[in-house]
């Protein structure tokens, strides 16, 4: 009873492994634990249930060449359907066994092939063709170096050989086989084999009338049997003593009853009891595979409400962006209509200063000028006067008024010719943002530009463009250069503007940022 609940656990840990293998799909961990599920189900002779197992873990090797697995499931295949007496498929998968073990190629010392020579002459045995059974035990025997390599294999083909030669009638050398077979078996301790060789020896002596001699090593063969726990050689055993000792025969063929219906009772629980553990094993995983779905659908209900969170979360972040950005561009807008406001009001101040002096130029010409001339006009008629006092009165005045008429007209050619000229208010803008800059920080500002450019013709944007550069510039001057003094110059090249600002500061890594001068 040990040994079965040995094999109840086994069992269940194998059908479970099996089922979480699948989920995983993993193929050949899969197949490797059915085959292991077909090996404990043919030694609770199972053998329908094991046949079937193997051939679902077969369909799982194939696919991935795994010759060594598959010899191993056809190997496993011969001897179930062997024990199920269907001996023609047995030799049919004990062939593709050689055939997958050749391509293999893990097998240097031909030990795996001579158990299966071994198996396939114990078929032939089975089907009562002893003269093929002959055949394949002597492959076994006669394998180089098998008595050193593997002497239990040896002693197993040496005593099955033996068998088919008596059943062939053929008893030269016979007894003497199952005598060194015998001994080597106890020499190595091989219990199981010493049953079956026991009671092989047993048959060879009834054959030959013996009685005495077939009960003695039937006897033998029933005890091995008894306390190794080989139900089959034990039923085998009485089986032939009932034929041997015939005054007890009634005795041995009821404990064959017995035991028969006994291991069979015990078969079928164990069978039933390894249904029960598939049958909870899949429960069981059933069960594991609700909890899992249950699981997943938390986890995607977690995952949804993060993801919606997380879409929340960058909206909010996003609609404050654009309002970021909306507000700078407003301000920018209003910045530009300042600097618009700004150039148009430097524009009319310029304007007016320029009617202005146009006025003062018309009134000191047609003015002043017209009554100083009328009195030099006046003047002029006294010349007629010849009294010395009013003759140099007279050229006094006469030269002072001549002065004042030549400083009036030159004045007045002067604001004139000031009233043509064109005045800078682009450039007047920039020179005023330089000493706002310069009045508000310790910073000493210098400012040159190229009077030969028309500053007022450049474009609207590119004139605010420059200006927001040199102001940005000259507050990153204080901010972070430190900087006491400052160059500014506007150039012209190749019909492109130039801005060069320099100045004093600490400066920084060249290798990590950009250059301070900047165009």
């Amino acid at each position: 009873m040990e040994d079965h609940a040995v094999e109840d656990s086994a069992y269940y840990h194998y059908a479970q492994a099996e089922k979480i293998f699948r989920s995983l799909k993993n193929d050949y961990s899969t197949a490797r634990v059915l085959y292991s599920l077909a090996k404990v189900q043919s030694d609770i002779k199972d053998y329908t249930a094991s046949e079937v197992t193997t051939i679902e873990a077969i369909e799982l090797f194939k696919p991935l060449d795994k010759y060594y697995n598959l010899f191993l499931c056809y190997n496993n295949l011969g001897s179930v359907t062997n024990a199920l007496n269907e001996y023609d498929k047995a030799l049919e998968y004990y062939d593709k066994a050689l055939f997958y073990l050749d391509k293999s190629k893990m097998d240097n010392s031909n030990r795996l092939k001579n158990t299966v020579f071994n198996n396939i002459g114990m078929v032939f045995q089975a089907k009562g063709e002893n003269k093929k059974a002959l055949e394949n035990f002597e492959k076994v025997i006669e394998s180089d170096s098998i008595y050193f390599r593997d002497i239990k294999s040896y002693a197993q083909a040496l005593s099955n050989y033996a068998y088919s030669k008596n059943k062939l009638g053929d008893t030269v050398g016979v007894l003497a086989s199952f005598v060194k077979s015998l001994k080597i078996k106890d020499s190595i301790n091989d219990t199981r084999g010493l049953a079956l060789t026991n009671y092989e020896i047993a048959e060879y002596y009834y054959d030959r009338k013996d009685t005495a001699k077939a009960l003695k090593f039937a006897q033998t063969a029933k005890q091995i049997s008894e306390q190794t726990s080989n139900n089959r050689r034990l039923l085998e055993s009485l089986e032939l003593m009932a034929k041997v000792d015939p005054e007890n025969s009634s005795k041995y063929t009821q404990e064959y009853i017995k035991l028969n219906d006994s291991l069979i009772k015990e078969e079928r629980s164990v069978r039933n009891k390894f249904t029960r553990i598939r049958f909870e094993t899949d429960e069981f995983i059933e069960q594991n595979e609700l909890l899992t779905r249950q699981r997943q659908l938390w986890i995607g209900i977690a995952i949804a409400l993060f993801v919606l969170a997380a879409f929340i979360l960058i909206t909010i972040d996003q609609r404050r962006k654009n309002q970021k950005l909306r507000f700078e561009q407003a301000q920018q807008k209003a910045n530009q209509e300042i600097f618009n406001l700004l150039l148009a009001q430097n524009k009319k101040v310029e304007e007016g200063k320029q009617l202005e002096k146009k006025r003062i130029s018309e009134e000191l010409h047609d003015g002043i000028l017209g009554q100083m001339l009328g009195i030099r006009l006046i003047l002029s008629g006294l010349n007629n006067k010849t009294d010395s006092d009013s003759v140099l009165k007279r050229s006094d005045l006469l030269k002072k008024l001549q002065g004042l008429e030549e400083e009036i007209r030159t004045i007045s050619h002067e604001l004139s010719r000031a009233s043509q000229e064109k005045i800078h208010n682009f450039i007047v803008s920039i020179e005023e943002l330089v000493k706002t800059i310069q009045d508000s920080s310790k910073m000493k500002c210098h400012f040159e530009y190229d009077q030969k450019i028309d500053w007022d013709q450049l474009k609207g944007d590119i004139k605010i463009n420059i200006y927001r550069i040199v102001q940005e510039s000259l507050q990153n001057c204080i901010k972070h250069a430190k900087a006491t003094k400052v160059d500014l110059l506007f150039q012209s090249e190749n019909e492109h503007v130039k801005i060069i600002i320099s100045d004093n500061g600490v400066g920084f890594d060249q290798k990590k940022g950009k250059k301070r001068n900047r165009t």
